[in-house]
């Protein structure tokens, strides 16, 4: 994305309903195409343009025709797509136009599709025979639920103390958010990383964690660093030297 690209109107909240229910619409339809992909009506054609096969579907299935791996993954879209509806309804306070809405959910379909895909690629799966759960799948279900909690729990943090009329104006240092000055931003990041190690292992995990750790730390930290700079001024330098962990505490 563009060094300055920011989906969002920094300090403008204003009501948009149109940009909002197209975003819940958008975000809510996300699992039944995942749901689509894993019981492979649309995934056999797609795989076979990729010139690969399909692993072997588990037999039974769990629940809704799915086996437990691809229930968990489908449940993975499922979380992050209930995650971001309630984060839009209830936490953020940030206008979400129809281009914003169209522009996250279709990100969304792109990154979800891709971590069902390779899960469901016999070259690429991180199933092992019969969909049996692996070291990368265990492992990515643990980032997964560790990462969405972090980002949803910090950010209803910040939202308690924001609207707390005691502190308008003032800029949140405490909870979660006095580890790391972006821990939403890591949160977020592990969870995508997760998500994608448990649908194509070790390697796909690795690739999502350094994309996104990139867009963060090049573009969207940055942005924000600007906007907070001229919002809290020294209050920020403080909390800056206070907490010199950006993303992860310990780390960077």
């Amino acid at each position: 994305m563009p060094a300055t690209f920011d989906p969002f109107t920094r300090g403008q909240y204003t009501s948009s309903p149109l940009g909002s229910t197209l975003f819940v619409v958008l975000r809510s339809l996300d699992p039944l195409l995942q749901y689509l992909l894993l019981t492979t009506p649309l995934a056999t054609p797609l795989l076979s343009l990729l010139r690969t096969s399909p692993i072997p579907a588990a037999v039974p299935p769990l629940f809704l025709g799915l086996s437990a791996p691809r229930l968990i993954l489908w449940a993975m879209s499922a979380g992050a797509a209930a995650k971001q509806i309630f984060w839009l309804l209830a936490i953020s306070r940030e206008t979400m136009t129809p281009s914003s809405a169209a522009l996250v959910s279709g990100g969304n379909y792109v990154f979800n599709s891709l971590n069902t895909l390779l899960f469901l690629a016999a070259a690429t799966s991180a199933a092992g025979p019969g969909e049996a759960f692996t070291a990368p799948m265990v492992v990515g279900a643990v980032i997964y639920a560790v990462g969405i909690l972090t980002e949803l729990f910090s950010e209803m943090q910040r939202k308690a103390f924001k609207d707390d009329p005691a502190n308008k104006g003032k800029l949140y240092t405490g909870g979660l958010f006095g580890l790391a000055r972006h821990i939403n931003y890591g949160g977020y990041i592990l969870f995508r990383a997760g998500y994608a190690m448990f649908g194509g292992g070790w390697v796909a995990g690795a690739a999502v964690f350094a994309w996104f750790a990139r867009d963060f730390a090049g573009r969207g930290i940055p942005m924000l660093d600007e906007y907070c700079s001229k919002r809290y001024g020294d209050a920020w330098k403080q909390y800056k030297k206070d907490v010199p962990y950006r993303m992860f505490p310990g780390l960077f």
